[in-house]
């Protein structure tokens, strides 16, 4: 398996080239072709069990008998789809809940999250907690925006493999929605968005700081083709919790990422451009799925609790939101159609 670097250098993420995890996987004979995120699909139960949404799993449990459905972002309705954007305006117009130190600033209650991603950042990434608390980070989302901006209608998610190296005609990136996603200047330059719902000064960031800034992308394609359901695919191969985290963190998670460039390029401020949270929800989703192909995924975690590659994760380490939410632990987001969680993706 191939290694990663220990620290967070700079403000972009550390990202593993696919011919390394294709050669890696190979050599050790790991490698299985999995469904294809790029395949149009009818929502059957067999799509349902392939996405680790089967009804049936929080059912005989007796705790998730009705779990919530995460609808792909394309297969949502317009009014769904502008209800969820609505919510989000009102997560950036609300008062952080901070009293100055928990949140520091924060203008707002979406930067509450914001602030939360940035103080955590070295506990929270090139760490095997990354995927935990990051489906953790996802529900605490979805709660804030039903239970303080009135959401009703789906979380979305967003199968960005079926965008992948043509992210900017992505159905995301339009003034109704997401706004528009620019290519880099000739001089690899991101432009601040002056059009669509999220014109913004953002406080939190670059980096730790705290420098007023505006919400800004500077698109490279030729990274967003890493985002692909090739490289999925091969993250999702392995059979080890800890190789696949780390080839999925380092692969179309970071990809992703900087593809995207300027605020989502930032590791530490990243919460910053909305577009966060439907790129964590692929990432989500793709976890799920690598989870549902053996039922032993569901308590298999492992890895080091610490960048420098000290400490061992087990289903007991905690999860913080510094106050955003409860603590939990890592069981207990283990299983998406578990008593805490209870979501399915669509398929």
């Amino acid at each position: 398996m191939y290694t990663r670097e220990e620290s967070l250098d700079g403000l972009t993420f550390h990202t593993i080239p696919i011919e390394q995890v294709k050669a890696d996987a190979e050599r050790i004979g790991v490698f299985q072709p999995q469904a294809d995120h790029n395949t149009a699909r009818n929502h059957t139960t067999a799509d349902k069990a392939a996405a680790g949404t089967n009804d049936d799993a929080g059912t005989a449990a007796g705790t998730c008998t009705d779990p919530a459905i995460r609808i792909e972002w394309r297969d949502m309705s317009p009014a769904d789809r502008t209800g969820f954007i609505s919510a989000v305006q009102c997560l950036l117009s609300r008062p952080s809940a901070g009293d100055g130190t928990n949140y520091p600033g924060s203008q707002n209650r979406y930067e509450d999250l914001v602030a939360v991603h940035q103080q955590l950042t070295s506990t929270i990434h090139m760490v095997g907690q990354f995927l935990p608390w990051h489906r953790y980070f996802l529900s605490i989302y979805e709660s804030l925006l039903r239970q303080e901006c009135g959401l009703t209608g789906p979380m979305p998610w967003w199968d960005e493999a079926k965008d992948a190296g043509n992210f900017g005609a992505s159905p995301l990136f339009t003034d109704e929605y997401f706004g528009p996603l620019p290519a880099k200047t000739a001089d690899g330059q991101s432009t601040c968005l002056t059009t669509g719902p999220f014109t913004m000064t953002l406080h939190i960031g670059p980096g730790g700081g705290q420098t007023d800034h505006c919400l800004s992308r500077g698109v490279d394609e030729s990274l967003m083709s890493q985002c692909s359901a090739d490289f999925s695919n091969y993250c999702n191969s392995y059979t080890d919790y800890s190789d696949m985290e780390k080839c999925a963190e380092g692969g179309p998670h970071a990809y992703c990422h900087n593809g995207i460039g300027a605020v989502m390029a930032d590791v530490a401020s990243s919460v910053g451009d909305p577009v966060f949270f439907m790129h964590h929800s692929f990432i989500d989703h793709s976890w799920r799925i690598w989870q549902n192909a053996d039922a032993a995924r569901l308590t298999q975690i492992d890895g080091a609790t610490s960048s420098d590659g000290s400490g061992v994760l087990n289903l007991d380490y905690v999860l913080t939101s510094r106050g955003l939410r409860p603590d939990v632990t890592v069981r207990d987001v283990m299983d998406t159609m578990g008593g805490y969680l209870c979501y399915r993706y669509s398929y």
